[in-house]
């Protein structure tokens, strides 16, 4: 029986790796678009995976489907498999969260930071590599 890996705090790293059954990472958005959201990921849908937030400070919004949701400090939004969805910031102030996935959401997370070219054809191509779609 392997020991349970207790991890420090998060504070942007990630917590378990592509082997393992989910990946936790903490991430956060320093906020100032409470105009007109600014996505931290594009409209897209995972065909084969979940993906959920959980809220530490701030808020986060996220549309699932047709549906918009306001997550505040505390709580918490899956996504399932399927479902379209895109989530931003809608405050002025910083908003910190746990992002809760798959490996292959979070290998595809990577690919997307790595690429040079971030045209909405080579996106698109990255997303369908990791049965998603860019939408």
């Amino acid at each position: 029986m392997s020991s349970p890996i207790v991890a420090p705090p998060l504070a942007g790293q990630v917590l378990g790796k592509p082997g393992d059954s989910f990946i936790i990472a903490e991430w956060q958005d320093p906020g100032g678009h409470a105009e007109t959201p600014f996505f931290i990921a594009p409209p897209h849908l995972h065909h084969n995976d979940d993906e959920a937030w959980y809220v530490l400070e701030g808020v986060l919004r996220i549309r699932r489907g047709e549906e918009e949701v306001e997550a505040r400090e505390g709580s918490a939004v899956l996504v399932p498999r399927g479902t379209s969805h895109t989530y931003w910031n809608p405050g002025e102030g910083r908003c910190r969260y746990l992002l809760i996935m798959t490996p292959k959401i979070y290998e595809l997370i990577q690919a997307i930071h790595a690429m040079t070219e971030r045209s909405r054809q080579k996106l698109g191509e990255l997303f369908r590599k990791y049965d998603s779609e860019l939408l």
